[in-house]
């Protein structure tokens, strides 16, 4: 986030706002943090191209950590803050990353993954003290460098790694042109005409700032001189109190904020004011339809929602009125060319699922990963895929059936557990909920949900026999779950991805299946 304009435009104006503490710092300080870190930067010896980690919850020092990147043409690796130690250590390896970057809060996790990681030169505790020679303290390390920019300013970017939920994390590589950093990268217009981003805006950010779309959003409000209010964690009260609290215009979630919201009790949502909000921005994971419609009679026509993987291959979107046109759509085509295709690379008939393929909107490959990177693209290298199946309708709407990763083959039936998850989520006792396929015998494989009960709602063998009968009325025979679990809380990421692979890995054990 560059801040360079704004810091003499409205210095005193903040850039952003913890949500939890009420920390402010305004644009004059954010520029000043950026600008010393980008100096210790040069001073270590990173130049242009150069890559570092930053593996952080969401703090008051997030920002400038990237913000220092973005100025000195260096990749940046945001690294999912859950990780374990052996995790970390190897996307700060595979990243090529000379610094890493750590809060207080991770540096016990940060410690132990640098004992695999010879490469690191040097670990910056973003919030606290140094320990070391190779350990040091932000504040300590820049205090006495200069608040001004670095002589060689260049545009920087952030080179994010997949999740992670069918394999290794890749990370995703984009060309970096050589231009200043006060000039928007092609996306960055596309995404501010878009979403509507204007002077004065007060931006949610509810997710954690490693993910690809709260990079991008608060990257944005920034760039456009709004305020970004940063959540330390989602609430779902919480999130509507601070809407009401700071005039919230703008904000991007991910559909479970959605649903949990809407579960709360009526007197709590009634409570609070939210005319404020201009725009409403979702992605990351299929919504089920009836709690996009819920949330479209609450909040209003306001809620848009886009397609689009990190490796940016394209983009697809679609506001209120389009969806409530077309059910269930992620949107029409708006970057990139969209091709749905059969295991033989045919199209596929309008309405029939199949591969999502793109021509890409922008080139990519995954770092240091040749093959993994050929696998995603066709034979001939014209597209790209990340194994989303889909289909669209005769008005060009993009409709996705699931990641084909997670596909079920029942009695060689191909079934996709998307709506079955679709469905138990909308279920008054259902917090969250997990399809997948599990070992059978007969059939090769079975459809398991693995659920997660609403708070005071007790988990057993009625429970289950109920959600049965519930999905029964909603989906075709082979399509009901035969059997459910119950989990305390599923593994979903904070990013609203689900990390269905830990689940469905105790089933199958060591045995193999047709779908990785």
């Amino acid at each position: 986030m560059y801040t360079g304009k704004h810091a003499h435009l409205r210095p005193l104006q903040p850039a952003f706002i913890m949500a939890g503490t009420g920390e402010t710092v305004t644009y004059r300080e954010l520029d000043a943090r950026c600008n010393r870190l980008a100096h210790l930067f040069r001073n270590r010896g990173l130049k242009r191209l150069d890559h570092y980690a930053i593996f952080m919850e969401n703090n008051s020092r997030y920002l400038e950590t990237c913000g220092a990147g973005e100025r000195s043409g260096l990749y940046f690796t945001c690294v999912n803050s859950y990780l374990t130690a052996g995790e970390l250590a190897y996307i700060v390896n595979n990243s090529c990353s000379r610094i890493l970057i750590t809060s207080v809060a991770k540096l016990e996790v940060a410690r132990e993954a640098l004992k695999q990681c010879p490469k690191v030169e040097l670990c910056i505790v973003a919030d606290g003290t140094g320990e070391s020679e190779c350990i040091v303290g932000l504040q300590a390390v820049t205090s006495g460098l200069p608040s001004t920019p670095i002589p060689d300013e260049s545009a920087g970017t952030a080179m994010l790694y997949s999740s992670g939920t069918t394999g290794r994390p890749k990370g995703i590589l984009r060309p970096l042109l050589e231009q200043p950093p006060a000039q928007n990268l092609p996306i960055f217009d596309f995404l501010l005409k878009l979403w509507h981003y204007r002077e004065g805006m007060i931006y949610l950010s509810p997710a954690p700032l490693y993910h690809s779309a709260p990079q991008a959003a608060v990257n944005l409000t920034i760039r456009m001189g709004g305020t970004a209010i940063i959540m330390e964690s989602f609430d779902p009260e919480r999130y509507l109190e601070l809407v009401q609290h700071w005039g919230v215009t703008h904000s991007q979630l991910v559909p479970t904020m959605f649903s949990r919201m809407l579960k709360l009790p009526e007197e709590v949502r009634s409570r609070y004011d939210l005319s404020s909000l201009e725009i409403a921005i979702h992605a990351a994971a299929p919504c089920p339809a009836l709690v996009k419609q819920d949330i479209i009679k609450w909040w209003g026509p306001i809620i848009h929602e886009y397609y689009g993987a990190t490796e940016g291959l394209g983009f697809t979107a679609c506001n209120s009125e389009e969806w409530l046109a077309h059910p269930g759509t992620v949107g029409r085509i708006l970057l990139g060319d969209l091709h749905i295709l059969d295991e033989n690379m045919k199209p596929c008939p309008t309405g029939t699922p199949g591969t999502v393929w793109f021509k890409t909107a922008t080139p990519f490959e995954y770092f240091n990963d040749p093959n993994r990177t050929k696998e995603a693209r066709s034979p001939d290298g014209s597209m790209s895929t990340v194994g989303d199946v889909g289909y669209v309708d005769a008005d060009g709407y993009l409709y996705l059936t699931d990641r084909a990763t997670f596909m079920i083959i029942s009695g060689g039936v191909n079934i996709y557990p998307q709506e079955c998850e679709n469905l138990l989520i909308t279920h008054p006792k259902i917090a969250d909920a997990a399809v997948f396929g599990v070992p059978n015998a007969d059939l090769g494989e079975e459809v398991k949900a693995v659920v997660q009960p609403m708070a005071g709602i007790k988990p057993g063998p009625d429970l289950a026999e109920e959600l049965i009968q519930f999905c029964s009325k909603g989906l075709s025979r082979q399509k009901v779950p035969r059997s459910i679990d119950f989990e305390v809380e599923l593994p979903r990421l904070p990013t609203g991805k689900l990390y269905k692979r830990l689940l469905r890995d105790r089933y199958w054990g060591n045995k193999t299946s047709r779908i990785v």
